[in-house]
């Protein structure tokens, strides 16, 4: 079990020689193991705000190099703790020093943006494809004409990108990427969930509770990653360097997102493992409640975890070796700058 996350409330975790008991209570208020955990098996914990661990349990964790991440009532990351690492001082002066160059963080900005774009592109043409085509003879109206239209726009936008003089041409490009790539991926949706735009802060729908979890998720892995690996995940290229954020992990997640995060969302209504029961409103959003925080947390395991054969590396991989992989790649392009090439989809 790479992952194992706790949300039952006020669930407490203990240690017990080489497992992790997790102990709850019964209808009559007395204590009950609900889960043993062998650390053996386990490679990173996800936490309940109101879910208890004992310092023993995470002296072993850490010993082990399993970062803990804590969330909290509506999923959204509150902090974590992960393992100590060797220092990296001379590569964080090498990444402080490349983060300042305005050269070299347009040159990986704009790799990252042209990542995601032809990610987006390359999301839809599969739903395209799997919906099916009209026949030539046909006129397009409606959703293929709107999926045609948006195609052909994320299509011309790689020249200009390959152009852009500064970062804020950049970040304007994919903001009306997304815009037109949200519209025509919407549509793909069932009629009981609608979606019309992006939300968050709070998701004002259940789907964009799911895009706005699932990218929590992943952006506390490629957190602890960046950590593991020695870099700073606060120094952003794309995304502004500013307090309260890790704004590396920000940039590097952005490829991701069409084909992880949001394809992700996207099954879990088509194939309805996720309904109307799985969501709650609450202070003035909606989000996932415990028993759909549990089913998207499945699936997003499963996807994590699945092989896949990489066209870029030649080899069979899972999304998660992938994250590492772009963070020892982003590290070595402090050096050498052909050596980070975005994640893109087969």
């Amino acid at each position: 079990m790479p992952t194992a996350a706790i949300f039952q409330p006020d669930a407490r975790i203990r240690l017990d020689r080489e497992k992790l008991e997790v102990i709850g209570r019964d209808d009559s208020d007395a204590e009950t193991l609900l889960r043993e955990i062998p650390l053996r098996d386990l490679d990173r914990l996800i936490l309940a705000e109101n879910v208890q661990i004992t310092s023993q349990a995470m002296g072993a964790v850490l010993r082990r190099d399993i970062p803990v991440v804590w969330l909290d009532g509506h999923g959204r990351y509150l902090g974590g703790f992960v393992p100590a690492t060797p220092a990296h001082g001379a590569a964080r002066i090498l990444q402080y020093q490349r983060t300042l160059d305005g050269a070299f963080a347009l040159q990986m900005a704009g790799r990252i943006i042209t990542a995601k774009i032809y990610n987006q592109r390359r999301v839809l043409q599969r739903l395209h494809a799997s919906r099916g085509q009209a026949p030539d003879d046909v006129p397009l109206s409606g959703p293929d004409r709107l999926l045609k239209d948006t195609l052909i726009f994320l299509d011309d936008l790689f020249s200009r990108l390959r152009k852009a003089e500064n970062l804020d041409v950049l970040r304007g490009y994919e903001g009306a990427a997304s815009a037109r790539y949200f519209a025509a991926w919407a549509t793909f949706l069932p009629e009981a969930f609608p979606f019309e735009r992006r939300s968050t802060r709070p998701p004002k729908n259940a789907v964009n509770a799911c895009i706005s979890f699932g990218a929590t998720l992943l952006y506390n892995e490629l957190v602890a990653a960046c950590n593991a690996r020695g870099l700073d995940p606060s120094l952003g290229m794309l995304h502004l360097t500013e307090d309260g954020r890790w704004s590396l992990a920000l940039d590097l997640i952005e490829p991701f997102r069409p084909v992880f995060v949001e394809a992700l969302a996207l099954d879990c209504f088509s194939h309805q493992i996720l309904n109307a029961t799985h969501f709650e409103p609450r202070e003035g959003g909606i989000y996932l409640n415990d028993a759909g925080r549990r089913k998207f947390l499945l699936q997003y395991e499963r996807r994590m975890e699945r092989q896949f054969m990489s066209e870029y590396s030649g080899h069979r991989t899972t999304l998660r070796q992938v994250l590492d992989e772009q963070v020892l790649q982003l590290k070595a392009s402090f050096e050498d700058p052909s050596r980070f090439e975005p994640f893109l989809m087969n």
